[in-house]
């Protein structure tokens, strides 16, 4: 598809942004009041969608999407694998005369079928029972998307099985943003709020990426096929000056970033900000905050957008969480608060935090959120990559803890004993120049080394994965704290004094669960020590992560909330082991490949074309001091001979894992016995890699990678 940048200097950012995007506007403008009015309430989930009313919404809009170009319309799901998927159907209806008229009727507005079986299931639908229906998702907007295909409208749904099982992240997130609705609700009226009506869970998805030149990408078939690279030397220099980070932007990403806004703004994504993050040629793309559900389909569109905007100025995007080793990976910080429909942000701690029970409330809920419930929240995060990338001293740690900030934790303290807290004042900066502001200081700082940091009005996730949907941690986090807010909202209702019921829950939660506050350094040894003594779990790998899905405690949970049941938890859990195993089975496999297709003949050569060098020399009959050639020729050869026999034992062992039919102990052994060969493997050609002459080398190299654009 042909790049098309928007000059701004002669069309206006009004003029394009959302224009491919049925928004609330083009809702208002196209449909008429009364059904407009009726598809507000049924989105407010006051009352159920008619096909009377799916009909009348079914053609203004078709009107609007062929009015732009669009022959086709398909039901945009996004099953359990962090992709999306479509099929896509055109608007045309054959008429007797040889003609065709075009139709969208509300019945494939709000029904769709796909085949079931092809996705995964985690044994919900055998291979046999093909069925499974899309449901339109009505407070997502419908987009269109170009590419060369034409234009396409995309309606976002849920998936689900012809049983009524979840099939994708979609449908238990919609759940779960219903039940920290009500959940907040109650504890709102149980506080004396008889105003506001819905409480919403608002998302902003910050999204890292690197961007590497095309015709380096394809040289690599571990970056084509795995998306990192599984071999790869250090350069002279990585990302140690950190000169890269918040660095002028280079002319060719400017205009790639150019380009990928304008894509955005065209769909009614807000893009707000962007930068050159920590390492080299890695960058970061931020929107404003949206609803939830929302900010999960943008955020699932922007990282396709990405990918298409890249590959047009030759560049492509890596979305894994550590695409080369020895600089930093990507995350995914997801920035997770609650809002109000009159405007009330829940976890504002207003002008005096230590007066603000109502915000105090919330926020000790969180705080036992993520004690209580630690492993599943741990696990919403995990996948293959983040193992690279948790804990690695450029993420936060794999364990689970809380930054509030000194003032808050102070305030708790101070609350917690009795004390007088009127001391805990506000502070300003100081910045001694008389040309400079006096700035006031927020409430706490930003902790970029925590995993669940409170950063002002909101909570920031920050584990998250960068090539993850959002949809599964924020489906977690709306689920496991709406249960402690109705656990908070029944001891208040069943209090004669309210007051000092919500004072004491505050306190006493904050007694029992404090030891998940953190405010430190959470890249240190120490703190690993320190929350293994306060008795916090540590779950280092994606497997392990796994393995907490299906624990009681966070099957009780998700049934009681009524957001996913022991069968549909049990199908995640079968369906993320068997894909670890499949990942990692893939990386070796592609390794194997890599070493005896290229690395091995390119070591061969060189070492046969350096050790005829210095034959060639001897013959002359001149004394040149050759023994550095020699120990070139030694080292490589001796190296050559650790790669092959470590690769016959990597082929050995993938072959009894592929034997074991029980999917935990494979993937278990995937991590235990697989991984740590692939490491020894990686180590060996990469020292190979650092003796063999540029010329000869099969592949793009780390410096060509991560320097080059």
């Amino acid at each position: 598809m042909e790049t098309k940048i928007v000059d701004f200097s002669k069309t206006s950012l009004h003029e394009i942004y959302g224009e491919n995007c049925f928004n609330d506007a083009i809702m208002r403008e196209l449909l008429p009041k009364a059904v407009y009015k009726e598809l507000k309430e049924i989105q407010w989930g006051n009352k159920i969608l008619t096909l009377e009313i799916a009909e009348i919404v079914a053609s203004a809009m078709k009107t609007w999407a062929i009015s732009k170009g669009a022959t086709h319309f398909t039901h945009w799901f996004q099953p359990l694998n962090d992709l999306t998927a479509e099929k896509h159907d055109a608007f045309i209806n054959p008429t007797e005369d040889g003609r065709v008229i075009l139709e969208f009727s509300g019945k494939e507005l709000i029904k769709g079928e796909s085949d079931a079986s092809s996705f995964p299931s985690g044994g919900l639908r055998a291979t046999f029972e093909a069925r499974g229906y899309t449901a339109w998702d009505t407070t997502s907007p419908a987009f269109l998307m170009e590419d060369n295909s034409g234009v396409t409208l995309n309606i976002p749904t849920a998936f689900f099985s012809y049983t009524g099982e979840a099939l994708d992240k979609k449908g238990p997130l919609l759940k779960s943003m219903d039940v920290i609705d009500k959940a907040s609700i109650r504890l709102l009226r149980a506080l004396g709020n008889t105003t506001s009506r819905k409480v919403f869970a608002t998302v902003g998805a910050e999204q890292e990426y690197f961007l590497v030149d095309r015709k380096y990408y394809d040289t690599r078939s571990d970056l084509v096929l795995c998306k990192r690279t599984l071999f790869g030397a250090m350069p002279g220099k990585g990302q140690e000056l950190d000169s890269h980070y918040y660095g002028n932007i280079r002319l060719r990403v400017a205009d790639f970033m150019r380009e990928l806004n304008c894509e955005l703004w065209k769909m009614g994504i807000p893009a707000k900000t962007q930068h050159n993050e920590a390492a080299p040629n890695q960058f970061e793309i931020a929107p404003v905050f949206s609803k939830v559900n929302v900010a999960t389909d943008q955020n699932q569109l922007t990282m396709l957008i990405l990918r298409q905007v890249a590959k047009r100025h030759g560049l492509a995007v890596l979305l894994y969480e550590k695409p080369f080793q020895g600089v930093n990976g990507s995350g995914k910080h997801n920035n997770w608060s609650l809002m109000t429909d009159d405007g009330i942000n829940l976890f504002d701690p207003g002008d005096d935090p230590k007066s603000n029970t109502q915000f105090l409330l919330f926020l000790t809920a969180v705080v036992k959120a993520c004690d209580k419930y630690a492993e599943i929240i741990r696990a919403s995060a995990s996948n293959p990559g983040n193992d690279h990338r948790l804990g690695a001293a450029e993420a936060p740690p794999a364990i689970i803890s809380v930054f509030l900030g000194d003032e808050l934790e102070e305030i708790l303290n101070k609350l917690s004993r009795h004390e007088d807290i009127a001391s805990a004042k506000m502070d300003y900066i100081q910045f001694g120049v008389n040309s400079l502001p006096v700035v006031r200081r927020d409430s706490t700082d930003r902790n970029r080394t925590s995993p669940m940091a409170f950063t002002g009005n909101k909570f920031e996730f920050r584990m998250v994965g960068s090539s993850q949907s959002i949809a599964n941690p924020n489906t977690v986090l709306n689920t496991v704290v709406a249960d402690i807010l109705n656990e908070f909202a029944a001891i208040i209702e069943d209090s004669d004094n309210k007051s000092e019921a919500v004072l004491k829950l505050i306190t006493d939660t904050y007694k029992e669960h404090k030891r998940v506050i953190f405010n430190g350094n959470g890249y240190s040894d120490e703190w690993v020590a320190e929350a293994a003594r306060r008795g916090l779990p540590n779950i280092s790998n994606n497997v392990d992560a796994i393995a907490t899905i299906i624990s009681e405690k966070n099957v009780s949970v998700f049934e009681k909330m009524k957001v996913l049941s022991r069968q549909e938890l049990e199908a995640r859990y079968n369906i993320y082991l068997q894909g670890y195993s499949r990942q990692i089975k893939m990386e070796a496999t592609v390794m194997l490949q890599m070493c005896h297709k290229d690395i091995l003949p390119a070591a061969f050569k060189y070492s046969k074309i350096l050790a005829s060098t210095i034959n060639e020399v001897r013959k002359t009959g001149l004394e040149c001091p050759l023994a550095m050639e020699e120990n070139m020729v030694t080292d490589i050869m001796d190296n050559i001979d650790r790669l092959a026999r470590t690769g016959t034992e990597l082929e050995c062992t993938l072959q009894k894992v592929h034997e074991l039919t029980d999917s935990f102990q494979k993937a278990c052994a995937y991590r235990d016995d697989v991984v740590p060969l692939m490491k020894t493997l990686r180590k060996y050609a990469d020292i190979i890699e650092n003796n063999v002459g540029r010329e000869y080398w099969p592949y793009a190299t780390y410096e060509d990678l991560l320097f080059k654009i």
